[in-house]
């Protein structure tokens, strides 16, 4: 069964219904620092793609999407509705395995006026761009962020987007398998809003490849973008999602149980076809 979600005010309505949110992680697969008694509902480090495959008018619906969501009514429901009642987040643009640049450290949100000030910042950050797509050096960016976050949550979120497959750095697997034995849950954004082109490396079916490659952990799941007009929407679903901690209404697929229906080294191949290097 796959693990995309659609996107839609049902979804939404669904998702805020409860009064009280728990954490997604199985007894026995909670983060490891379960000493020290959480702080904050959920840490989430939020990855975005900013490769050259993404156009600079989808670069800035990204930003504005992303700022635009942590400020809505949804998401500062979602917010109040925690055990804790507010969030550790930190956000970060990725192109190549070595070009990582943090907009974001670490912040907590607790209310209306904490969101605004991070999606202030979110906005005033320079758009730039970058050469090649890591996905894998993201995540491994992405891993010891969390030992640097002064908060502790019930768990730790990495929130990867991008527009295509890994083609550089790491094979992506083994490095998704390094976060999830650490307790660390993978979700993804597979942007597939432009035909698959040959000079930008797209693929064919990039939602299977990020369910089947990239993401993992407890209730681990997709939002696909496969429109413009539903960009900010699905950026809007996607975090609200991960700070209410409810998962997904379908059963999650263990990753052990399947082959992935799109090699996971996809992007490499083509990138070794194409330029031989």
């Amino acid at each position: 069964m796959r693990r995309s979600i659609s996107i839609g005010a049902m979804l939404i309505a669904g998702l805020l219904a409860s009064s009280h949110v728990v954490g997604l992680a199985a007894p026995g697969q909670r983060p490891e620092r379960t000493q020290t008694s959480p702080t904050v509902d959920v840490e989430l480090v939020i990855a975005v793609d900013v490769s050259y495959s993404m156009d600079l008018d989808e670069l800035a619906v990204q930003r504005e999407g992303y700022a635009q969501a942590i400020v809505s009514k949804e998401f500062l429901q979602a917010l109040r509705a925690g055990p804790n009642a507010r969030i550790s987040v930190t956000y970060f643009e990725w192109s190549a395995s070595s070009d990582q640049r943090i907009i974001i450290p670490w912040r907590v949100i607790d209310g209306p006026e904490t969101a605004d000030a991070v999606a202030n910042e979110i906005m005033k950050a320079p758009v730039r761009r970058g050469s090649r797509t890591s996905i894998s050096g993201a995540i491994l960016f992405a891993m010891p962020l969390f030992d640097e976050d002064p908060y502790r949550g019930f768990r730790r979120v990495i929130d990867i987007s991008g527009d295509g497959p890994n083609n550089n750095g790491p094979t992506v697997t083994p490095v998704r398998d390094e976060a999830l034995a650490k307790g660390i849950i993978i979700n993804g954004l597979p942007i597939m809003v432009k035909e698959p082109s040959y000079s930008t490396m797209d693929i064919e079916n990039l939602d299977w490849y990020y369910e089947d490659c990239v993401i993992g952990g407890p209730g681990s799941f997709v939002v696909t973008i496969k429109d413009r007009e539903n960009f900010k929407e699905a950026i809007r679903t996607k975090l609200l999602l991960e700070v209410a901690g409810r998962p997904p209404e379908y059963r999650v697929v263990p990753i052990a149980e399947k082959q992935p229906r799109v090699s996971c080294l996809i992007g490499e191949k083509t990138w070794q076809d194409r330029w031989g290097r």
